[in-house]
């Protein structure tokens, strides 16, 4: 057993690339290894190092093995081929079986050997997004200049060359705070003595750093850090050695929309915004240094907040450039915006949003008012696009929208339904409220999906190119979120409607439900009303899960099976029960009992009375277990026979007034 430590060192690794790069170092060692079996495997991913330690064998043990070659009858240059491959003579071939075969016993190989040769050519061909070359590299590339390559065994060094490196036992720390060389011995030994030298290496430790000296520096002045994971994982690969640190925003910049100044923040220096003890945003930024500085870093913060004013002020030009025109006004640039090659421009799209917002409020219920605001906000909805503010910040589409239409005396419904039409982004944005903003973000997305199924334009397998999916499960959500009754196949058709259910059956699927029970429900009634429908498939699972349902779903297989066994021999068995021939007790019995629940499920039904319908349900579970102990289906009478399986006809036929039992699983 011995200790396996590689460090690949180099100038400064993207942060988005630092993660997938030591999960791909930890799995080549895994797999180029795998004959001295790598256990304890564990990847090191930091600002200019990836690195992995693992525990492995000392040597390759002795083994047999046997390659079978060509056919005896194969031409000579196939057997010359064969030899070659594996570096073979003719004189250590076997024929067997009308076959060339190669036995061979390898013997034990030590551990630095087989490192040295195939691990090493290995890694030459290590994938990254995007690599480079640079002066000695030659052919071979890395994601920024490589400069050193440690790679020990048990302490010793593995020889070999790595594009213009020289594997060894040197490492480095902090570019500035601890600059040089120092001997590796061990993996141990590496992380403290890098931790000595302020390189923090573990990539969950820096994250927590950052995490709770964030908290403090802020906590330090009454405030809070806004929460931002993806923020905090960035920040984590840009520093080695993290120093949380507190800078003021200029207070005259506060008056910038808080989207505008936090997003500039976050994407063109990495600042962390704060909230006050309110909750409201705050006039500090938090950020990270990697350097810890002799006098508390007041030279650094002075520097962030000169850097931070000059980038607001930018944002404040745009800000007040764009509020001198209205929205409607930037319609007619709209025609110079290309949506899709197919599809037209964002003007035309803009007045497809604008019918459809207000056909999908009128038929919410709105009021002619409402159906007008939503139309216009659709109208509107798009006109930030040629903005100077989302043309900086794309990201900001939509919001940006929303503030310049309360600029331009729009109205409070109008601007909000602007301002989330984009909504829900993805699974934990909030979805829009309200019949104007439901409206308009409904007919933005149905818009979407629409045009690009018209076109051809679906998603295949894992591509999605348009984010289709994305925009039905947005339609999806804000119809059930807000228990909107809306009756969707007049809107989107019926290829829609198909792509809409498939996407909900994965929702529920995703959330631990049961689509079966959806599929179930469906088959019987195909309700383009996704609140109710999804309402009676709640009220059949909730049914299902209890003893009565599970009962019930067993007679229910029971009697389908002997339909399906004698349906093939003289059925089909339908049609009108004769009372007359109805003459055990539990015959009787389940005959009145299907008609009382047939007759209250059809009027629960109706009222939408899901849950109710269900527990109607319930009473058939005696007489059906009842007509099953006592009564023989197959009768000698052949009249008699067949109005039993009429009964269980009529048994299949109720149940499947609420959802068709054979699509369930399970």
């Amino acid at each position: 057993m011995a200790e396996f430590f590689l460090e690949l060192f180099s100038e400064e690794i993207p942060a988005r690339m630092q993660e997938a790069a030591a999960e791909q170092l930890a799995k080549l060692v895994g797999a180029q290894l795998a004959p001295l079996s790598p256990r304890d495997i564990k990847a090191f991913g930091a600002a200019r190092r990836i690195a992995v330690v693992a525990t492995i064998d000392a040597e390759v043990p002795e083994s047999a093995s046997e390659v079978r070659g060509p056919k005896l009858s194969a031409p000579p240059q196939a057997l010359e081929g064969f030899l070659r491959k594996n570096g073979a003579a003719r004189e250590e071939l076997v024929e067997e079986d009308g076959y060339f075969l190669l036995r061979r016993n390898l013997p034990s190989r030590p551990a630095g050997e087989l490192i040295a040769g195939e691990f090493a050519q290995a890694l030459a061909g290590f994938g990254w997004p995007k690599s480079m070359r640079w002066g000695q590299s030659g052919a071979f590339t890395w994601v920024r200049p490589l400069r050193r390559v440690v790679c020990l065994l048990d302490g010793a060094v593995i020889p070999f060359t790595l594009g213009p490196v020289a594997s060894g036992d040197q490492s480095e720390g902090h570019r500035f705070l601890a600059s040089g060389a120092f001997r590796v011995t061990s993996a141990a030994q590496w992380q403290a003595e890098l931790r000595a030298r302020r390189a923090i290496v573990d990539a969950d430790e820096r994250r927590k750093m950052i995490a709770e000296g964030l908290r403090a520096a802020a906590g330090a002045k009454g405030l809070s850090v806004a929460g931002d994971a993806g923020l905090l994982d960035e920040v984590a690969g840009l520093v080695e050695w993290p120093v949380c640190l507190i800078g003021a925003i200029d207070p005259g910049q506060m008056a910038l929309p808080p989207e505008v100044r936090e997003l500039s923040m976050k994407v063109n220096q990495r600042y962390f915004a704060t909230r006050d003890a309110a909750g409201n945003p705050a006039p500090y930024f938090a950020f990270v240094a990697n350097i810890a500085a002799n006098d508390g870093g007041a030279a650094i913060i002075a520097g962030n907040e000169r850097v931070l004013r000059a980038r607001l002020a930018d944002a404040e030009h745009f800000w007040a450039q764009d509020r001198k025109q209205t929205l409607e006004s930037w319609l007619p640039k709209l025609d110079a915006v290309t949506f899709h090659a197919k599809l037209g421009t964002q003007h035309a799209r803009a007045g497809r949003i604008e019918a459809l917002a207000r056909e999908i409020a009128l038929a919410l219920g709105a009021d002619a008012a409402a159906a007008d605001a939503a139309a216009r906000a659709g109208r509107l909805c798009k006109a930030d696009l040629v903005s100077g503010m989302v043309g900086e910040f794309p990201e900001l589409q939509g919001i940006m929208g929303g503030y310049y239409a309360e600029a331009s005396g729009e109205g409070d419904a109008i601007a909000g339904a602007i301002r989330t039409h984009y909504q829900p982004k993805g699974p934990s944005d909030e979805v829009p409220s309200g019949v104007v903003s439901a409206a308009v973000a409904l007919a933005d997305k149905i818009d979407t999906l629409r045009e690009f199924f018209r076109i051809g334009e679906t998603p295949t397998g894992s591509g999605d190119p348009f984010a289709l999916r994305r925009a039905a499960l947005g339609v999806i959500r804000i119809v059930l979120e807000n228990g909107l009754r809306l009756n969707l196949m007049p809107l989107v058709g019926a290829e829609v409607f198909d792509f809409l259910i498939e996407r909900l059956r994965v929702k529920l699927r995703g959330e631990g439900k049961r689509f079966d029970v959806l599929n179930a429900v469906l088959d019987t009634a195909r309700d383009d009303d996704l609140t109710r429908l999804i309402a009676r498939t709640e009220a059949l699972g909730a049914f299902l899960a209890s003893e009565d349902g599970a009962n019930l779903l067993a007679a229910y297989r029971r009697s389908t099976n002997i339909l399906r066994i004698e349906d093939a021999k003289d059925g089909p068995h339908e049609g009108t029960i004769d009372p007359g021939l109805l003459a055990e007790a539990a015959e009787i019995a389940l005959a009145d009992a299907l008609e009382a629940v047939d007759l209250e499920a059809r009027r629960r039904l109706e009222d939408e009375d899901f849950a109710g319908a269900m527990r109607g349900f319930a009473a058939l579970r005696a007489p059906v277990d009842a007509f099953f102990d006592h009564v023989t289906v197959n009768a000698t009478g052949a009249e008699l026979r067949r109005n039993r399986l009429r009964l269980l006809a009529r048994l299949r036929d109720v149940m499947h007034r609420v959802a068709d039992f054979s699509k369930l699983e399970g």
